[in-house]
């Protein structure tokens, strides 16, 4: 009879690199996985295996950077391990922050930490300092405050209190910036909130610290696992180590291409720091893309090779070799987004399963493709707009909610003081303000209090307002998430006034509401608490809201890792956009903006173009800058790419982009049309002699024309118009003139 081990059906589904992977469970373990190699794959067989090795679900912890993320490795193990009867449901997969929030609630007792602490995003914590300011009498116009959030989130990344900032302030500036630090820190303590970074903080603090708390945690979590480990800030780097405990059986999958945070604390080179971090760590490379055409694993390759400190990979593809890369060099901005829409408007007509992405530096590049789409009728979705937590209604309706447990959140009932308006005007909050202020307690203490100097009607609202929250208190305390927001919005009045605004403006917020109470209801069937509801309200971020079923989506670099697309359409490639104006000063930043085009070359599957503006409008400018190509178009090899019909200048040799003589100030100046061939002679001519040249409408104005059909008499022009976008003209009617 055959003893021996059966082979585990599970790793028979994976290759020679990923099979070692999922199987190398003891002691510490990096994978490096470069792009579409299947890193988040080998996360959740890992997990699968060790479940069905006979660990208990509860001992595996899985983090990663995404709720979405999240959710689809839950759903991913469930699936591997339904036919063999194993339960995965007690696994913890989560987010860092969402980690860090569910371990605060359950210890944050050793930090003084109430269980019902509010977490406040990132309106939540500009509001914040908004109040700082206005506690030190700081004018907002002098000191931003999201720009000040921005450095108060920087220095608490980089371990700087407001002691320590003021101590090191080289001028007066810093130092008032250290003062609003330090008041906002306390507004927050007043209101029992921590922002994102606390959230992270803290939690290094409590297990670093509490030696018994870590220990508890350490002995449940035998296993750890992190995936897109190149995102990681010194905080959760130090997270990862204090989880690992004695064991150190702990994987963290990364590609170190693929590092693009750094604006908001991750560090480049937190792989190698991982091997210094657990010498004996074992190292596998995985290396066998699924995801693109080995042409575009080749062009990417070749610019990040131009990056310092690499472990170094290379990528196979598993598809064919593919097309060549496309480039499309157009007059302005408003023609490079004509041409990229079109080819969109023809690729989702011949294929409604395809899945296409505009891509571009930020976000403000969206707004001239979005009119050329909705002009098209293409169905598309800007990723990294508002989510529905986001929205002003369902804002103002969780605010009520953390009223009721802390009414000294002052961010929270400022929002909603006078929503519904209640006559509590700007004069009586500003006496609120100044009372609070003098006597050093919170808003709702001086509501309390009674404000002698507010007017007779304001102080009568005031107390109704006193009234109204304490009502809700009583009566929400035992009630379940949906009741009570239901017993909010009707006992405050509220969606009875957001549904007469709709009535009014033709809108749908009070929909918006009742779905809230829908999620409340969905929450606590799955056994969540108020706080987790409120948790994942604060955590949502842009990746959450990509939604699979729209044809194109408009994001920004950063929002698109992790995602892939049969087309990808990569846009405004100039210096100042890409790399980006502001990260010019170092070569570690110039190294982070080459990342991020690497990020964005392997989104694509099957199709890569490249696009940029000749001249392009900036600031609110009336007239158009010219614009110099992006360095990173010139690290793409050649023979990769290849114009796309129409673009003004082709690749290969002749892509040295020489400056044009007629632009020598960077500013556009009227010359005849003739001259828009003169800088193009020596680079391969587009499809017909005409696209390119600039014309004059007497209605539309200036345009340039990007596409010609038929002959004679009969011949059209395509025009991309500044003001008034693509227009379709036949040219004996048309009345045009060459500018």
């Amino acid at each position: 009879m055959d003893n021996s081990p059966r082979p585990e059906p599970l790793l028979d589904e994976l290759n020679e690199r990923q099979r070692e992977a999922v199987s190398t469970t003891e002691g510490p373990l990096l994978v490096v996985a470069g792009a579409g190699t299947g890193k988040t794959r080998v996360i959740t067989y890992r997990a699968a295996h060790l479940i069905a090795k006979g660990v208990p679900g509860s001992a595996i912890l899985a983090v990663t950077f995404t709720n979405k993320a999240a959710d689809v490795m839950k759903q991913r193990i469930g699936d591997l391990l339904r036919a063999s009867g194993h339960d995965a449901s007690d696994v913890w997969i989560s987010t860092f922050h969402s980690f860090c929030a569910r371990l605060l609630r359950r210890e944050g007792q050793h930090l003084g930490l109430p269980r019902d602490f509010a977490i406040y995003d990132d309106d939540d914590q500009t509001a914040a300092v908004k109040m700082a300011l206005t506690q030190l009498d700081i004018p907002a116009d002098e000191y931003p405050p999201r720009s000040v959030r921005e450095q108060i989130s920087h220095a608490k990344n980089h371990g700087v209190t407001p002691e320590v900032m003021e101590a090191e302030a080289f001028d007066e500036s810093r130092k008032q910036v250290a003062r609003i630090f330090d008041a906002y820190g306390e507004v927050l303590r007043r209101a029992s909130a921590l922002d994102f970074d606390d959230l992270l903080l803290r939690a290094v603090e409590l297990l670093r610290d509490h030696a018994d708390v870590r220990a508890r945690w350490n002995e449940r979590f035998r296993y750890v696992m992190v995936d897109e480990f190149q995102d990681t800030n010194r905080w959760q780097e130090e997270l990862v180590r204090l989880l690992a405990g004695p064991g150190k059986n702990v994987c963290v999958v990364g590609d170190e291409d693929q590092s693009i945070y750094g604006w908001r604390g991750a560090r480049a080179g937190n792989l190698m720091r991982f091997t210094e971090d657990f010498p004996c760590a074992q190292i596998i490379r995985l290396e066998e893309n699924y995801r693109s055409t080995q042409t575009i694993l080749d062009a990417a390759d070749a610019v990040v090779r131009n990056n310092s400190g690499r472990l170094g990979k290379n990528l196979r593809a598993t598809l064919d070799s593919g097309e060549r890369i496309r480039f499309f060099e157009a007059p302005d901005a408003t023609a490079e987004a004509d041409f990229v829409c079109h080819e969109l408007s023809t690729i989702v007509r011949g294929d409604s399963s395809a899945r296409m992405a505009v891509l571009y530096r930020t976000g403000a590049q969206s707004r001239s493709f979005e009119e050329v789409l909705l002009r098209l009728g293409i169905r598309y979705r800007v990723v990294g707009g508002f989510s529905f937590y986001e929205r002003a209604e369902v804002r103002n309706a969780l605010a009520y909610v953390r009223l009721l447990s802390h009414p000294e959140d002052d961010v929270a009932l400022l929002r909603v003081l006078n929503v519904p308006p209640r006559g509590i005007g700007a004069a009586t909050v500003a006496a609120l303000r100044e009372r609070a202020k003098e006597a050093g307690q919170s808003i709702w203490s001086a509501i309390c209090a009674g404000e002698k100097s507010v007017a007779k009607r304001a102080g009568g609202a005031l107390n109704a307002f006193r009234e109204l929250i304490d009502t809700l208190q009583q009566e929400c305390k035992e009630l379940p998430p949906a009741q009570m927001i239901e017993v909010v919005l009707g006992k405050t009045a509220y969606l009875d006034w957001v549904e007469q605004q709709d009535s009014l403006e033709h809108s749908s917020r009070a929909e918006n509401l009742r779905e809230l109470a829908n999620a409340m209801a969905e929450a606590t069937e799955h056994g969540q608490t108020l706080e987790d509801v409120l948790d994942q309200a604060a955590l949502v971020s842009d990746a959450d809201e990509y939604d699979e079923t729209i044809p194109v989506s408009l994001m920004t670099l950063h929002s698109a890792k992790g995602l892939e697309f049969d087309a990808v359409y990569l846009a405004g490639l100039e210096e100042g956009l890409l790399p980006h104006s502001r990260s010019l000063k170092t070569d570690g930043e110039v190294e982070e903006e080459r990342r991020l085009f690497y990020v964005g070359m392997t989104r694509a599957k099957r199709s890569l173009v490249l696009s940029r503006a000749r001249y392009r409008r900036t600031y609110g400018e009336e007239s158009l800058r010219s614009s110099a190509p992006s360095r990173f178009l010139a690290e793409v090899p050649g023979d990769l790419v290849e114009a796309a019909d129409g673009s003004l200048s082709i690749p290969g040799e002749t892509r040295r982009y020489e400056p044009d003589p007629d632009f020598s100030d960077g500013y556009v100046r009227k010359r005849p049309a003739a001259a828009y061939g003169r800088s193009t002679k020596s680079l391969r001519a587009p499809a017909h002699p005409l696209i390119g040249t600039r014309v004059r409408h007497p209605k539309y104005g200036v345009g340039t024309i990007t596409g010609v059909e038929g002959e004679g008499e009969e011949r059209k022009f395509t025009v991309s118009f500044q003001d008034y976008g693509s227009k379709k003209l036949l040219e004996r009617y048309a009345n045009l003139e060459f500018a």
